[in-house]
């Protein structure tokens, strides 16, 4: 499955990963690697509790970047 995620830099130089379409799915990292390693995870974790709570399981996401000139 493949959910968006959105990586930020925070004011301590962390990075932070949120998975916007799991509410409350968010981790984080040294690196922008470690984040992205450990919200995977978080993902997994988050879809195995509804698993197993017989809830759900929001769509996976298609996703296209756009490139635009000015």
């Amino acid at each position: 499955m493949k959910y968006s995620v959105l990586i930020e830099q925070d004011e301590d130089g962390a990075y932070v990963a949120e998975c916007s379409a799991l509410p409350g799915c968010i981790s984080q990292g040294k690196t922008r690697h470690e984040a992205i390693d450990n919200i995977k995870d978080a993902i997994k974790g988050y879809l195995a509790s509804l698993k197993k709570h017989n809830e759900p399981m929001p769509p996976s996401i298609e996703e296209e970047t756009v490139e635009v000139y000015a």
